[in-house]
């Protein structure tokens, strides 16, 4: 399935000719430096060609053909490759010379009978070539280590390509895959066609944490039979057309590619998705407000308007071409969450679907998530959410900046079956309320995205168990709710305000700070302390503000009265809910909601 809509992604690219997708048997490949060779096989001259349209020059992409899978063997590749290969010269490889003969060998091997000029130029260059003689010419020492081990190609003086887009070099670059395709037939699980096997798929690239070189989806290992079945070898265990395996591969590399609009980094999970149908402009439009609702810009205004409009106009069950005419509602979606896994790729999870129905799943997330009042100014991302099971100190710097690696602390598998929760509109992971409960208490941070978060995996879990008797959890105070767990936070609350009154705000260490853990988790235990302190408090708060007192002593009694007694201990929901009354009952304080309790005259 996935294999099949990444291939059938790819020939939609061929067909639309988009830049940067390379035709079967090549590959975009980053080339640094161009050797310029005379007619007679000379080098002349050394190109430096880089991409200087980003914050620093780097290695240009080029169409070269496609490179051979390297493991600990030594392949050359064909009219292109490191300089330890091209020129025999190399500041890490201590097999240079081995690998320079790898080269020379493959070339005259495959074009020794081609009387083309240039090809002719090129293979005078290798036989003349004497890697010892590499410190001799100044137009490659100029360049100093950076050009050791780099990627280059060749052209030939005069001539107005390199060599390996010339259309000599082409015909023979085609003749050596109908070579490859003879070797085995057998029937493609992907196309559903007789066609040539693929033994090893190419490598995909751009996944975050694999390895530089590439990894892969499908492979198997030769060398332990474990991995095989009715004496197949590697690629034939599972059996996938070299066309396949090239355009499924091809299309995930230009998913995956630097500065893609279709791809986010989620913790260790690299997520690609894109749309299908026949129209560009309807798939691009897809695209777009896809990755916006899952990753919404943090500083785009006007963007964030217009995400609420999409999720405004799905919510009233309007077809979304309301709000853009581009926008279909069964443009068919697809994502795909990649993990590295040593030198292979972990699928996380792999969805696809209709746009309206992942708009209105994703409109759903944001509702479960909503509290009044709202606490952010634009709706959280998926990535942002998944931050708040890390500490602090761990998510930001000493300038309150979001470090580079904290995406990087939270927990693999948390990222997976979050974003499967949001998409598929699922149950959250049960083990983001347990970390969310966990991080609170060791932290005391308890933010309004933690609290979002714990109403959001609780209002869900309700809805999907169809709890209809239960109080549905709210968005702001309700007074009326007398779930002993919401109870006991909205009463922390009134103790900690009463504190703060009676002492000020200076206190070195607030009944928060030492007691929010265990009250959250034990309460018969901490909350008659609590409570007897609380007198101390309300008695010397009287003695200032007689109102405030005795306000704060009627929101305690009415909180006490409702409980029939202080739990010995809270399961791991309830104390989600005491997060959220606590949460609740301070955010009241600033709204006035308060003043609805009592007539006091200061709050």
């Amino acid at each position: 399935m996935i294999l099949s809509a990444l291939n059938n992604y790819y020939q939609r690219l061929m067909a639309r000719q988009v830049d940067g997708v390379a035709p079967f048997g090549y590959s975009q490949e980053k080339i640094s430096f161009v050797l310029l060779l005379s007619k007679k096989g000379e080098l002349v001259d050394v190109w430096k060609i880089l991409d200087t349209t980003g914050k620093r020059p780097e290695a240009r992409l080029l169409c070269v053909p496609q490179p051979e899978k390297r493991t600990s063997g030594v392949k050359s590749n064909f009219l292109w490759d490191k300089t330890s290969y091209a020129l025999g010269v190399s500041s890490t490889s201590k097999r240079a010379s081995e690998e320079h003969l790898a080269f020379k060998l493959l070339h005259k091997e495959a074009l020794s009978d081609v009387k083309d000029p240039s090809v002719v130029a090129f293979l005078k260059f290798l036989d003349a070539w004497n890697p010892a003689d590499y410190e001799k010419y100044d137009r490659l020492t100029r360049f100093g280590d950076e050009l050791m081990d780099s990627n280059v190609v060749f052209r030939v003086d005069g001539e107005f390509c390199y060599l390996h887009e010339s259309s000599v070099a082409q015909k023979i670059i085609t003749q050596r895959h109908r070579e490859e395709e003879q070797d085995s037939k057998s029937l493609c699980l992907v196309t559903g066609e007789e066609d040539s096997i693929a033994r090893l798929h190419p490598v995909v690239k751009g996944v975050n944490g694999a390895q530089s070189s590439g990894a892969n989806i499908v492979s198997f290992n030769r060398e332990n039979p474990a991995f095989s079945s009715y004496g197949k070898v590697q690629g034939d265990n599972a059996p996938v057309s070299i066309n396949a395996a090239f355009g499924y591969t091809t299309a995930l590399n230009h998913l995956l590619r630097k500065g893609s609009r279709q791809r986010l980094q989620l913790g260790n999970t690299s997520v690609v998705f894109w749309a299908e149908s026949s129209s560009t402009a309807n798939a691009e439009a897809a695209e777009g407000l896809f990755s916006g609702l899952l990753d919404p810009s943090a500083t785009d205004d006007s963007e964030a308007d217009k995400l609420r409009s999409a999720l405004e106009v799905v919510a009233k069950g309007r077809p979304m071409r309301e709000l853009d005419p581009e926008l279909e509602d069964d443009t068919r979606v697809c994502v795909l969450g990649l993990a590295p896994n040593a030198s292979r790729l972990s699928v996380r999870f792999w969805e696809s679907g209709s746009l309206h129905s992942f708009v209105e799943r994703l409109a759903q997330h944001y509702r479960d998530l909503e509290l009044q009042p709202l606490p952010w100014k634009r709706e959280p991302s998926v990535g942002w959410l998944l931050l708040q099971t890390i500490p602090p100190h761990e998510r930001f710097d000493n300038n309150k900046n979001i470090k580079k690696n904290a995406h990087e602390k939270v927990k693999p598998n948390l990222t997976g079956e979050m974003i499967r929760a949001v998409l598929t509109g699922g149950r959250y992971p049960q083990s983001l309320l347990a970390n969310l409960i966990m991080r609170m208490r060791a932290d005391g941070d308890i933010s309004p995205l933690r609290v979002a978060l714990c109403k959001a995996v609780l209002v869900r879990d309700a809805r999907i168990a169809n709890k209809l008797k239960e109080k549905e959890i709210p968005m702001s105070l309700d007074i009326e709710n007398v779930e002993p767990g919401y109870l006991l936070g909205r009463l922390f609350a009134v103790l900690e305000n009463a504190q703060e009154k009676a002492l000020g705000g200076s206190v070195n260490s607030t009944i928060r700070d030492r007691y929010y853990g265990s009250a959250s988790a034990t309460p018969a235990i901490v909350f008659p302390v609590l409570v007897r302190n609380a007198q101390h408090h309300l008695s010397r708060l009287r003695k200032d503000n007689r109102g405030a007192a005795k306000n704060l002593a009627k929101q305690i009694n009415e909180i006490v009265d409702k409980l029939p007694s202080f739990p010995k201990s809270l399961r791991i929901e309830a104390q989600g809910r005491f997060a959220i009354g606590y949460y609740h009952q301070n955010k009241a304080r600033y709204v006035g909601q308060e003043s609805s309790i009592e007539e006091g005259v200061e709050l």
